[in-house]
């Protein structure tokens, strides 16, 4: 699997260019996305087609979290990840 859009370029950029950070914000906020999606499908499977609710979810949690890390509104607190050890 490649990354093609966003750049791995642009994601690392907002992550100081350390890719397990990267990995980390990502996968979080991916399961929150998750979470929210599976949330809203009862209430979507209440007011929608099987067909609208297909439509609605094409994108991967993944990939929605690392649109959001590459526009920067994702981000992390510095002050709660460990100290790099160099």
């Amino acid at each position: 699997m490649t990354i093609i859009e966003p750049s791995i370029d642009s994601l690392l950029a907002q992550t100081d260019n350390d890719s397990f950070l990267l990995c980390a914000i990502a996968s979080k906020r991916a399961h929150d996305i998750n979470d929210m999606m599976r949330g809203q499908r009862e209430r979507a499977i209440q007011l929608s087609s099987a067909v609208e609710i297909a439509k609605a979810t094409d994108k991967k949690a993944l990939s929605m979290a690392f649109e959001e890390v590459s526009r920067g509104e994702v981000s992390y607190d510095p002050a709660t990840i460990d100290a790099k050890v160099h």
